[in-house]
């Protein structure tokens, strides 16, 4: 079930997680610094990552899509283009364990962000929520961001939530200075009575949560 107020437009995110074989994560990330030019030229990319906490060889990248006919038209733009199965896709693929995709809204009080600055630290946050969709758990899930915003201490970049994948899958991208800026704050935050008292709130809605500390790719427009 998911049920709620969907953004006015067509435009939609695409979420790629790709799992690397051990003995190739550096390789294909020489190789996505190189070569990725030849994938950006056909969509927008809003951000490459590689997990340095939480999970191990893995990459997070996420596409921007005005629409289903636009990603269409793009993947087989990218199935025809010599360059790209060549200098990249073929060498890539055997680099690869698993590879996997969402499709993901941003909520409808949320805008896609920026850092402040470059140099930081991404926190990927994922909260798998109870079945119904931003109607049901909306209005406390956006209390409690709000509430970690107000502490000044992280900057978000999106909330986004699955329309193909796990359903009633949220996923939360924050920016930090550092990992220990991100450390203090959320000891800080910890003990604030108003964070304390909506995460309360909201967790009636929550089944599960997991989160990863991500380092920015050269290639990545977020950085």
């Amino acid at each position: 079930l998911a049920t709620g107020p969907r953004q006015n437009n067509g435009v939609f995110y695409e979420i790629r997680t790709y799992d690397i074989k051990p003995s190739k994560m550096k390789e294909f990330v020489e190789m996505v610094n190189k070569y990725f030019h030849l994938r950006t030229a056909h969509s927008e990319l809003v951000g490459f990552w590689s997990a340095e906490l939480g999970a191990m060889n893995k990459v997070v990248h996420v596409w921007k899509y005005e629409n289903f006919a636009q990603r269409t038209a793009v993947r087989h733009a990218l199935a025809n283009d010599n360059d790209w199965q060549g200098k990249f896709i073929s060498a890539a693929l055997p680099l690869m364990e698993k590879q996997h995709n969402e499709v993901a809204y941003l909520v409808p009080w949320c805008q896609l962000g920026k850092p402040p600055k470059e140099g930081g630290v991404y926190e990927w946050v994922t909260f798998q929520m109870k079945p119904g969709g931003p109607a049901l758990w909306g209005e406390a899930f956006r209390a409690a961001i709000n509430a970690h915003i107000n502490t000044g201490y992280t900057k978000l970049i999106g909330v986004f939530h699955t329309e193909y994948g796990l359903l009633n899958t949220v996923h939360v991208i924050w920016w930090n200075e550092s990992p220990d800026h991100r450390a203090a704050g959320r000891h800080s935050a910890h003990e604030d009575a108003r964070v304390v008292a909506a995460v309360r709130d909201s967790v009636r809605f929550l089944e599960s949560q997991k989160n990863m500390l991500l380092i920015p790719l050269q290639c990545s427009p977020l950085k």
